[in-house]
C-alpha cells in the first residue's frame, strides 16, 4: 500500500506548489472543519458537520448542546491551527504536543492544560489498561518518545512514522483528557510535513479504529495498515477536488 501512496503522492506533487492564494484557504478551511468534526466525534461529540462549521468558521454558539461539545470544537479548531503552523518543520518536539493539547483543553479545564496528567487513568473497552503509564513515570516515558523521533523518523517511511507515532502516544496517554485527539494531531502534523494531506478518520469507521488500537498493544500492523488506508483515502479525495486524475493501472 506504500507503493500506491507514493505513486497518488507523486501526482499531487505535479500540481505543487499550489500558487492560487484562495486554494490554499479552501484546503485549510475544508481540513479544518473536517478534522475537528471527526476527530471529536470519534469521542462523543454530538455536534453535526455543519454545527462545527458554524461554530469555527462563523463564531457563532449552537443552542441546545452541551457547553462541553462547544469548546471541544473551538480547542480543537485552535490546536488544528498550531499544526498547521508547523508544516515547514521537519520534526516535531514533545513540547508541540504540549502546546497542541494547551490550546484544545485550556478552555475545558484550564489547569490540566497542556500538562501531564498526576493521576492514573484507564482506556475504556481495553484489556491493556495495566499497560498504562503511571503519572509518576510519564516525563520519563514522553522523553523516551521524544529520544525515539529523533532517532526513527528519518529511517522511516513517514506514513509508518506517522501511524507509530499515533500508537504510541495513544498508549503512553500523557493527559487526563484529549489523548485520541492530540495523537491524531501529531499523526498529521508529520503527514502534512512530509507533503501528505491529513488522514480522516470517519465516525463510521469508529469500531474498526478502536479494535486496531487495541490489537496494537501486541501487533502494530494491524493499525499501520488501517492508517495507511485512510492516508490513501485523503489523497484520493485530494485529489478529487484538485481534479487530478487517478491512476488506473494501480
Amino acid at each position: 500500500m506504500l507503493d500506491k501512496i507514493d505513486i497518488y503522492k507523486i501526482e499531487i506533487d505535479k500540481k505543487r506548489p499550489f500558487q492560487d492564494p484562495n486554494l490554499l484557504k479552501e484546503l485549510w478551511k475544508f481540513y479544518r472543519v473536517d478534522l475537528t468534526f471527526t476527530s471529536n466525534a470519534l469521542e462523543g461529540n454530538s455536534l453535526t458537520l455543519s454545527e462545527t462549521k458554524i461554530i469555527l468558521e462563523d463564531g457563532i454558539t449552537v443552542g441546545g448542546k452541551p457547553l462541553r461539545d462547544v469548546l471541544e470544537v473551538i480547542g480543537h479548531g485552535a490546536a488544528y491551527d498550531y499544526m498547521f503552523s508547523l508544516v515547514q518543520n521537519d520534526f516535531l518536539s514533545v513540547e508541540d504536543i504540549y502546546k497542541m493539547h494547551r490550546l484544545f483543553y485550556t478552555k475545558i479545564e484550564a489547569e490540566n492544560a497542556g500538562v501531564l496528567r498526576k493521576q492514573q487513568v484507564f482506556i475504556s473497552g481495553s484489556a491493556h489498561n495495566s499497560k498504562v503509564p503511571q503519572h509518576q513515570d510519564l516525563n520519563a516515558e514522553m522523553q523516551k518518545l521524544e529520544t525515539w523521533m529523533q532517532e526513527t523518523r528519518e529511517k522511516s517511511h513517514p506514513v509508518l512514522f506517522a501511524a507509530r507515532l499515533h500508537k504510541k502516544l495513544a498508549q503512553i496517554h500523557p493527559f487526563i483528557d484529549g489523548n485520541g485527539r492530540i495523537s491524531r494531531l501529531c499523526m498529521n502534523a508529520v503527514l502534512v510535513q512530509n507533503g501528505y494531506p491529513p488522514a480522516i478518520v470517519p465516525p463510521v469507521l469508529r469500531v474498526d479504529y478502536i479494535r486496531a488500537l487495541e490489537k496494537s498493544w501486541t501487533n502494530e500492523q494491524f493499525f499501520i495498515e488501517f492508517i495507511a488506508a485512510r492516508v490513501l483515502e485523503a489523497e484520493k479525495e485530494l485529489m478529487r477536488m484538485l481534479h487530478i486524475e487517478l491512476p488506473t493501472d494501480l
